[in-house]
């Protein structure tokens, strides 16, 4: 079966469009270090503004989901805000790649009876704790766990220069162009206009300004990479049933698959994984589980830390084949509101605020809803991506009538 080939003999994905995502909320995103509120603080009022968003009392919600990162844990946010209830918590491993993992773990958590309304959330303050605990300052004390130790004194310090490996490789493989990548920034950057909460609403960029900009790792410039952060976002989901009677039109959730790429860390990555997302495989086993294919979907939130994410995204899932993602986005195809497959239509990582991808969750309900500031007419399926690497995946939301 090719990548967003509907069809199978398998049985229907049991969980397809059964629960809904029905409050999204968020704290202002801002630059790091500029956050009005200590972060624990902010993920307290992004649960509280996605729980009202919701037409729900916290008194309703019973589970929440974070990722492995999250220094607001749920044990704390339930007593702080006062969850009696609380009978499902979990913890989705790593950092981007968990983006769309905490909806997919709390949706097992309400397919299974364990909660009725489950809240998902991410909080992170760069200014009050470094980058994710450690030294902005001080790359080498980011890079010293695991594998890192010996990645260092061959210069991969940062996320940065680890993922520029991926694009120098995409690049001399099928000759795609600084220049692209520099669509990616310009789009996002230009979404990011109309999207009064972006860190970057008010700093348009064009393709000279991206190709004028400072390297950074070769081959991503300034451009390339996404903000550094302060912020968090939340959202609440339950049942169909009882979304019926929220406030907003009914985002259900119709596919989430999650899987690991064999070998596609880092370290010990054959050669002709160096090019491409690791996430082909799960792409796939998303159609299929939300019986569509990319032909069918009409707008796209892809994890894009980095401009070379994005176009390994669009490969991966179908939108373009192998190595042809540069003249892809060079077309116009990402681009709103004419392009084929409008991508990360509020700015982005790049250009709205790096909350490790969560908040495009957000922004793939906003689109559903009709309410995003660059809204693409008429759409009715919309696919997120979590971040590229060993084991990420992503969800299809369905606009429900």
């Amino acid at each position: 079966m090719n990548a967003g080939d509907a069809s199978s003999n398998e049985p229907e994905w049991p969980l397809r469009d059964r629960f809904a995502i029905v409050g999204i909320g968020e704290s202002a995103y801002t630059r790091a270090g500029q956050a009005a509120q200590p972060e624990f603080t902010l993920a307290c009022e992004a649960i509280t503004k996605a729980v009202a968003d919701a037409g729900l009392r916290i008194d309703d919600v019973d589970g929440l989901c974070a990722y492995g990162y999250e220094r607001s844990d749920p044990t704390s946010v339930a007593k702080a805000l006062g969850l009696s209830g609380l009978r499902y918590a979990a913890l989705y491993p790593g950092g981007g790649n968990a983006a769309t993992g905490i909806v997919h773990h709390g949706l097992a958590g309400l397919a299974a009876g364990e909660a009725e309304v489950v809240v998902c959330y991410r909080s992170i303050c760069q200014g009050e704790f470094g980058r994710y605990g450690r030294s902005l300052e001080d790359p080498v004390e980011q890079a010293q766990a695991g594998w890192r130790d010996f990645a260092g004194p061959f210069g991969m310090f940062t996320a940065a220069q680890m993922y520029a490996l991926a694009a120098r490789r995409h690049m001399s493989l099928y000759g795609t162009t600084s220049a692209q990548l520099g669509r990616v920034a310009v789009a996002s950057y230009d979404n990011a206009q109309r999207n009064p909460r972006a860190v970057m609403h008010g700093r348009p960029i064009t393709l000279a300004d991206h190709q004028a900009s400072r390297m950074i790792a070769d081959p991503y410039r300034l451009y390339d990479c996404c903000q550094e952060s302060d912020g968090a976002c939340a959202l609440v989901m339950t049942r169909v049933e009882r979304a019926r009677s929220c406030p907003h039109d009914v985002v259900s959730i119709a596919g989430a698959a999650h899987g690991m790429e064999r070998d596609h860390g880092v370290d010990g990555r054959p050669a002709h994984l160096w090019a491409e997302g690791g996430l082909a495989r799960t792409a796939r086993e998303l159609y299929r589980r939300a019986g569509v294919g990319p032909k069918d979907v009409d707008v796209a939130q892809l994890y894009d830390a980095f401009t070379g994410n994005v176009l390994m995204h669009l490969e991966d899932f179908g939108f373009c084949g192998r190595g042809e993602s540069g003249p892809f986005v060079e077309s116009g195809a990402i681009d709103w509101p004419h392009g084929s497959l409008p991508v990360n239509t509020s700015g982005g990582n790049l250009a709205e605020g790096y909350l490790h991808g969560f908040s495009l969750v957000l922004e793939g309900v906003r689109q559903m809803r009709h309410a995003s500031t660059s809204q693409v007419a008429d759409a009715e399926i919309g696919l997120v991506v979590s971040a590229i690497g060993p084991y990420s995946g992503g969800l299809i939301l369905r606009r429900c009538h």
